[in-house]
């Protein structure tokens, strides 16, 4: 008779971005990961303004909806605050440290750290391992956010029905879900890898070397810029839109005159983020992009991106070698795959 583990209770990921709450929930079976439930449910428009939720109430409202679409019973969740509200810092700390005593000394140091009240902060830390040539240091990764950013994020899951059992950082998140994308690569193993994840509002660049960020940079600039242009042009309302960008419909003249100068402007502006990055280090070239986020699933853009900026690149699926089960729709999460990097990083916390 085998031994009966007592597993923790799933918990799903809520990724909440300025135009969707993103719901996803994965199983594990030995190596073997399995979607178990997803939904995307829209937000009305400024209930999240660049990250920041602006109206609680009607993001509540959509994490209540997504679950009830998505068929997930679990009621515990994960989510993430975005990497603009958090300060993270590698520190050293004594070796000698363990348990309330290190927590309390990191608690001491913070305040060389944060520029905020420390009694206004939420604080967590992780120990990385030993000092380089140390044995007296450990290096310790600090994170601190506004407690009000947790605390909204928070609120919105329990109005949603659910429980916030882990509040992560994006960045954090998009690298768990990284390691998933890792065996699609072309870049050499310690190569640098660009992460780009075009979002509605904001474009965010990642640079990862062996699965870890060394660099994170967002500007604002999105697909909300191409759902305008197409509103305006062809009198449409925002939903409608939105809409018509996913399931076509629009005149021929859409993909010239639209399409094509908005996709141009995405590789500038990534250009641009790697620009900042190679002018603040070492590096002046990356060996690979990955392409993530809703702008990711615009038809040809890895294409041009590789033509333009001569780096191999690809659109993020975390999901490519994960099964489906039966509440699962195929083609619908095909097309949101690149979308679920933050979502996907949050439901593997699952298994820590």
């Amino acid at each position: 008779m085998g031994v009966i583990t007592k597993s923790q209770p799933a918990l799903v990921g809520v990724d909440i971005s300025s135009t969707a709450v993103k719901l996803l929930q994965i199983s594990r079976a030995g190596n073997r990961y399995r979607v178990e439930h997803y939904a995307v449910e829209p937000l009305p428009p400024n209930a999240v303004v660049e990250k920041s939720i602006v109206e609680p109430v009607a993001v509540g409202e959509a994490i209540k909806r997504a679950v009830a679409r998505s068929g997930t019973r679990a009621r515990h969740a994960a989510a993430a605050v975005a990497g603009s509200s958090v300060i993270t810092k590698v520190i050293p700390m004594s070796a000698d440290l363990e348990g309330d005593d290190l927590e309390a000394q990191v608690e001491l140091e913070a305040v060389n750290y944060v520029p905020y009240p420390i009694e206004e902060v939420n604080l967590d830390f992780e120990v990385l391992g030993p000092v380089p040539g140390s044995n007296e240091s450990v290096q310790v990764l600090l994170a601190a956010s506004r407690a009000e950013n947790v605390e909204v994020r928070a609120s919105a899951l329990e109005m949603g029905g659910l429980t916030p059992k882990v509040m992560d950082v994006e960045a954090f998140a998009i690298e768990n879900a990284f390691a998933l994308v890792a065996d699609q690569l072309s870049a050499p193993k310690d190569g640098l890898v660009a992460l780009i994840d075009s979002g509605a509002t904001m474009t965010t660049l990642n640079v990862l070397r062996n699965g870890r960020s060394l660099y994170s940079r967002e500007q604002v600039f999105g697909g909300k810029q191409l759902t305008d242009e197409v509103m305006r042009r062809y009198s449409l309302s925002y939903e409608e839109a939105g809409l018509a960008k996913r399931q076509g419909g629009l005149p021929d003249t859409y993909e010239t005159e639209v399409l094509e100068p908005f996709k141009e402007a995405m590789v500038q502006q990534i250009s641009r983020l790697l620009q900042f990055f190679y002018a603040g280090s070492e590096y002046n070239r990356v060996d690979q992009i990955v392409i993530a986020g809703g702008c990711a699933a615009i038809p040809g853009i890895a294409g041009m991106i590789e033509e333009q900026l001569g780096v191999p690149t690809l659109v993020a699926n975390p999901l490519a070698h994960m099964t489906l089960g039966p509440r699962v729709q195929a083609h619908a999460l095909a097309q949101d795959a690149p979308a679920l990097m933050i979502a996907c990083g949050l439901a593997l916390r699952s298994f820590d």
